[in-house]
């Protein structure tokens, strides 16, 4: 049988098993067994477990539980207001007013949580109500907050970051510290299109003495110690990015009782739901190891590396096809599937070619940040049509022009690499 076959034998199977509505996690490795055992004389189950064992066991994972755990706990406190107040007396009389407060306050807030949806819904069950309140467009308050939350991956610490890096044997450092000035490029962006098109949208509210505004400031300390705390602390080589983490957790229970949110339930359900995610993500990592697995002993990724090779393609038209790739999955996958699915063949490809890896991990994040506002499976858009009471559809419609402001910010990656390269260089040498 050609490997062109097993390779359609293999897809077809997965998608079967996705459009039936196996888990995905499940999916991934009972393709992996399907592969070995139809395609390679090895063991199957003697594969699976050291696969599986090999996976799991990973000092870069340990990073992943903690640092979904202080979001959770985060999530659980009153910072959204403490962002809120503390942003709104600067961005007030700007154009586009306090719409800015969903991009900004998403920025800091991504820079301690580590996850999107906890962004998003974090800044909305604040922003939403308010912004409301004052007469700003569904329109542009959707579409910031979708656009805003998206930043939970991408400005560090991410737990996409930590999954990528795993896989690819990266520097988590240089992963976070690669995805600062992406980060703040793309915020800029986005307060720049809310600028022109949102400029006589709301109230305009009364101006604010500077001593006020400065005295609301101090509403942003807590969220500043922690990110300085967390990767301040990793950029200085005092700790790892798992004691980072640690340190993150800690940051978080103390804000979290000065603020008096903390007690049993709060972190019994912090507790809970950094678990269910942490096991979710674990689970999708292991049965993507076992698939990976199954297809270096068929050689179907090798074979596609040298076809891929042997069709010449420039390094650009290798970034619009992977473009494209990546835009079809994220209709269908959430982002850590689509990184451990494609990793064992894409990163070869992206060696060959001459990319740098940490350059080619920011540009993959904003492609799964895209993913999370784009229908259907965009998990940010779900999030804000249970808080907004809108239709997906509608909270799309309102994210397709950050969508495309996405679209620019990697075509601008790409044209300047050092973007992304330029501060882990500065920090950490070359």
């Amino acid at each position: 049988m050609s490997l062109a076959t097993e390779a359609i034998i293999l897809i077809g199977l997965l998608t079967t098993l996705l459009v039936g509505g196996v888990w995905i996690s499940m999916a991934l490795a009972m393709v992996g067994w399907a592969g070995i055992v139809l395609f390679s004389p090895m063991p199957a189950g003697a594969i699976f477990a050291t696969t599986s064992w090999g996976a799991g066991a990973s000092w870069t994972l340990a990073a992943l539980p903690l640092f979904i755990w202080m979001g959770e706990i985060l999530f659980r406190t009153n910072l959204s207001e403490q962002l809120f107040r503390g942003i709104a007396p600067w961005v007030g009389r700007l154009p586009g007013g306090l719409l800015h407060i969903n991009i900004f306050a998403s920025g800091i807030f991504a820079a301690i949580a580590g996850s999107s949806a906890a962004t998003n819904a974090t800044v909305a069950k604040m922003a939403l109500p308010e912004l409301r309140r004052q007469g700003y467009p569904d329109s542009l308050i959707l579409g910031s907050l979708a656009a805003g939350g998206t930043l939970g991956i991408l400005i560090p610490p991410s737990v996409l970051m930590v999954v990528y890096a795993s896989m690819t044997d990266s520097s988590i450092i240089r992963m976070f510290l690669a995805g600062f000035v992406p980060g703040g490029v793309l915020m800029l962006l986005f307060s720049l299109y809310i600028a022109v098109v949102g400029r006589h949208a709301g109230d305009k509210p009364p101006r604010v003495p500077l001593r006020q505004k400065l005295r609301s400031s101090l509403e942003l300390l807590p969220s500043l110690g922690l990110i300085l705390l967390v990767l301040g602390s990793m950029a200085a080589g005092l700790v790892t990015a798992t004691e980072a983490a640690a340190l993150g957790v800690a940051g978080a229970l103390i804000v979290s009782a000065i603020s008096g949110n903390l007690n049993w339930t709060v972190l019994l359900e912090s507790l809970m739901g950094a678990t269910r995610l942490s096991c979710m993500i674990l689970f999708i990592v292991i049965g993507a190891a076992t698939l990976t697995q199954a297809m270096a002993y068929t050689g179907i990724p090798d074979a596609l590396a040298r076809a891929v090779t042997e069709m010449g393609l420039s390094r650009y038209a290798l970034v619009v096809a992977l473009v494209i790739m990546y835009l079809f999955l994220g209709m269908f996958l959430d982002g850590a599937s689509m990184i451990v699915l494609t990793a064992s063949v894409v990163v070869p490809l992206v060696i060959a070619a001459g990319f740098d890896l940490i350059w080619f991990g920011i540009f993959i994040t904003i492609l799964v940040e895209i993913a999370a506002i784009t229908p259907p499976v965009g998990f940010n858009l779900f999030v804000l049509e249970a808080m907004s009471r809108k239709s997906l559809m509608t909270v799309a419609r309102a994210s397709l022009p950050f969508v495309l402001i996405m679209l620019f910010g990697i075509a601008m990656l790409v044209a300047f690499p050092q973007i992304a390269l330029w501060l882990p260089g500065k920090v950490l040498g070359n």
